[in-house]
């Protein structure tokens, strides 16, 4: 037994490199939460979450009063259990964006402190399948952009490799959407895949009266349509349509997966790690859907997803964000295809120096056994 003797927890709040806008939001920065886990016999796991802008202090909140003293002296090896039972000790806050963003720093180091110790990459502990997976790109497919820098961005994107460009849309009109993605669809040809995200924008009606145009254009996927509670409403426009409908970066458990999967309500899931809970929960979604025929293409994080994806045989795709450069080593890639790290954990190349240069004043707090 390994029992866990201290917890770090920090912020750091990161802008945007580009202007990021879709049809209902604005990506203003990312507030990323630290957690660094230390056990009984020296080892050290750091894992982190995320939100675009608010509830940062929050989760930091959470950690501190409730989560992060309840893991001490518990053994790291469990990860199953430890996540279950900080799920359990607040159920009341469950199932929430708080809690499960909160559980995802702690699972995500956990799961790094099992690499570490273990010696082996996230690829491989999780399941290893494959060591690199094509990328498809949103950076340049934000909603204020016109057509002509959506193709201008596709074109760039397709001579580096990648083989997908994701479009927002929830433009008011559906000439206007159809303006942006028949521009890219004829500049890059029928081989380029395109992806739509619509980011819960849409009533039923205005989501039906768009689907001749995305089938007309061969659209890869049309992601959230809806509001995400609304799984009635995906499951009918699903049975209308013949472009794939993708949910979920807006879901927080493997139940809500379920219940999407269980009605036939979409046929791709977009499990995030850090909404969802951390490492523990995704995996099951991802075997989920694996067992019904479904593709998983996880929303954002993708210096953490790259190893996710490349762990089961159901992701076909990773999102290509890049977000973490001011305090990380790039992700390692060749052309369109990101490779999976292959040192222990989590395997990324925290710049700490950076990291500190750039916490949150105040954020900062430790948790030691003394705290029990």
């Amino acid at each position: 037994m390994a029992r866990i003797t201290s917890a770090n927890a920090f912020m750091v709040d990161l802008e945007p490199k580009v202007v990021r806008t879709d049809a209902i939001q604005s990506f203003n920065s990312q507030e990323t939460i630290f957690v660094v886990l230390r056990d009984a016999d020296g080892a050290k796991g750091m894992g982190y979450s995320y939100t675009i802008g608010d509830g940062g202090p929050a989760i930091l909140s959470l950690l501190k009063e409730t989560l992060l003293p309840r893991l001490m002296g518990q053994d790291a090896d469990r990860i199953e259990a430890i996540w279950r039972d900080l799920l359990f000790c607040s159920h009341a806050t469950a199932v929430g964006p708080i809690m499960s963003l909160a559980l995802a720093a702690i699972d995500t180091a956990l799961w790094d402190m099992r690499g570490v110790k273990t010696g082996l990459p996230l690829h491989i502990l999780a399941g290893g399948v494959k060591s690199s997976v094509p990328m498809y790109t949103t950076e340049g497919g934000w909603l204020h952009l016109s057509p002509d820098a959506l193709v201008e961005d596709a074109i760039a994107s397709k001579e580096a490799g990648f083989l997908g460009s994701k479009v927002k849309i929830g433009k008011p009109t559906v000439a206007q959407d159809c303006e942006r993605l028949e521009a890219v669809r004829n500049a890059l040809g029928d081989d380029y895949e395109i992806m739509t995200d619509a980011n819960q924008s849409m009533t039923s009606g205005e989501a039906k009266r768009r689907l001749p145009m995305l089938e007309r254009l061969n659209i890869a996927w049309f992601e959230e349509p809806l509001p995400a509670d609304d799984i009635a409403g995906h499951a009918r426009l699903q049975s209308q349509s013949r472009v794939p409908i993708a949910v979920g970066e807006s879901m927080y458990s493997p139940g809500h997966f379920a219940d999407y999967i269980a009605q036939d309500a979409c046929e791709i899931v977009q499990a995030d790690v850090a909404r969802i809970g951390g490492i523990t929960p995704w995996l099951k979604v991802a075997h989920l859907a694996e067992a019904h025929n479904i593709a998983i293409c996880p929303h954002f994080l993708m210096e953490l997803h790259v190893s996710l994806v490349c762990a089961v045989p159901n992701a076909p795709w990773l999102e290509y964000i890049p977000q973490l450069e001011d305090i990380a080593a790039p992700m390692a890639r060749e052309g369109g295809n990101a490779l999976a790290p292959m040192t222990p954990g989590l395997g990324i190349e925290w710049d700490h120096d950076k990291l500190a240069a750039l916490t949150v004043a105040g954020s900062a707090f430790e948790i030691t056994e003394a705290h029990q």
